[in-house]
C-alpha cells in the first residue's frame, strides 16, 4: 500500500474495491495539459502501476472537456528555453513509455472533447468509453507538429488508413459515434449517468484475477511493445524537430493570436 499522491493538475480517488479513478482536473482551462500536467500525469501512472491495491484504472476529466490539449503558451520557459523544452519533451515521452507499459486495465472515459495529446493517448487505453457529445481531434498539422503517443501507428491500426490519415493529416473533428464506428471506441454512454456506468464496469472488472488481467494484458501488448517503443522514440525526435521550425513556430503564434481574438470577441457579446 502507498500513499495517493495530491497533485495539482490531476485528481486522484483511490476506491475501496481495488477501482482508481484518475482525473485531469483543471476544469477552468479545459484540462489543457501544461508542463505541470505532463509531470502528474507521469507520477499518477507511475504511482497506479505500483500500487498493489490498484486493480483498475478509470481515466477522466473534470469540467465539460476530457482535454483541449497541449497548453500553448510561451511563459514559465526560464532563460535556457531549449534546455527546459527538451526536459517536457522527455517527461511527455516518459508518459508514453508508461502508457505502453500500464500493466493493469485501463479504462478512458471521455467525458468530453479529446484534442492533441488528450486524444491519441486514448488509444493505448485498453477500453474507451465517451458520451455522445465527446468529439476528438488532432490539430498537428495546422500547428506544424506531428503524430505524438504512438498514433502515427495505432490511429491506422484501429481506425483504417484513410480515416486515421482524415484525423492526423487534415486535422477532421470526429464525432463519438464516428470515433465508434470504426472501433476506437467500445460504448457510447448517456452523460447523465456517464460517470457511475464506467465505474460500474470498472467495478465488474476489480473482482476478476488481477494476476490473469495483467498476465492477458502482457499478451495483448507483448505483440507490438518492441515496436510502439520505437515509434514513441521517432515521433519525439520528430516532433523536437518540428516545434523547434520555423513555420511551426509562425503556425503557433497565429493559432494563439487568432484564439485570442475570438476570445476578445466573445468577451464583448
Amino acid at each position: 500500500m502507498s500513499t495517493v499522491p495530491v497533485l495539482e493538475t490531476i485528481e486522484i480517488t483511490k476506491f475501496d474495491n481495488g477501482v482508481t479513478e484518475i482525473a485531469l482536473n483543471r476544469p477552468t482551462r479545459y484540462n489543457a495539459l501544461s508542463a505541470q500536467s505532463y509531470r502528474d500525469w507521469l507520477v499518477a501512472i507511475r504511482w497506479a502501476a505500483a500500487d498493489d491495491e490498484v486493480k483498475v484504472v478509470v481515466f477522466t476529466g473534470r469540467g465539460k472537456f476530457f482535454s483541449s490539449g497541449q497548453e500553448l503558451t510561451m511563459r514559465d520557459l526560464g532563460e535556457d528555453v531549449e534546455a527546459e523544452m527538451a526536459r517536457r519533451r522527455q517527461t511527455t515521452k516518459s508518459v508514453v513509455t508508461e502508457m505502453i507499459n500500464f500493466p493493469k486495465l485501463l479504462i478512458a472515459a471521455v467525458n468530453g472533447p479529446a484534442i492533441g495529446f488528450g486524444a491519441t493517448t486514448l488509444a493505448l487505453c485498453d477500453i474507451v468509453y465517451s458520451v455522445p457529445h465527446a468529439t476528438f481531434n488532432t490539430p498537428f498539422m495546422k500547428l506544424g507538429f506531428c503524430a505524438e503517443a504512438c498514433s502515427s501507428i495505432l490511429f491506422p491500426k484501429i481506425m483504417g488508413q484513410s480515416k486515421a490519415n482524415e484525423m492526423l493529416l487534415l486535422g477532421k473533428t470526429f464525432t463519438a459515434q464516428e470515433m465508434a464506428d470504426c472501433g476506437f471506441i467500445s460504448k457510447i454512454i448517456p452523460a447523465d449517468v456517464f460517470r457511475e456506468t464506467a465505474l460500474a464496469s470498472a467495478n465488474l472488472a476489480a473482482e476478476y484475477s488481477l494476476e490473469a488481467m495483467k498476465a492477458t494484458k502482457k499478451l495483448i501488448r507483448d505483440v507490438d511493445r518492441e515496436t510502439l517503443y520505437k515509434v514513441n522514440e521517432e515521433e519525439m525526435r520528430v516532433l523536437d524537430v518540428r516545434m523547434t521550425s520555423n513555420d511551426s513556430i509562425e503556425s503557433v503564434m497565429k493559432f494563439m493570436s487568432q484564439a485570442a481574438e475570438k476570445k476578445a470577441k466573445k468577451a464583448k457579446l
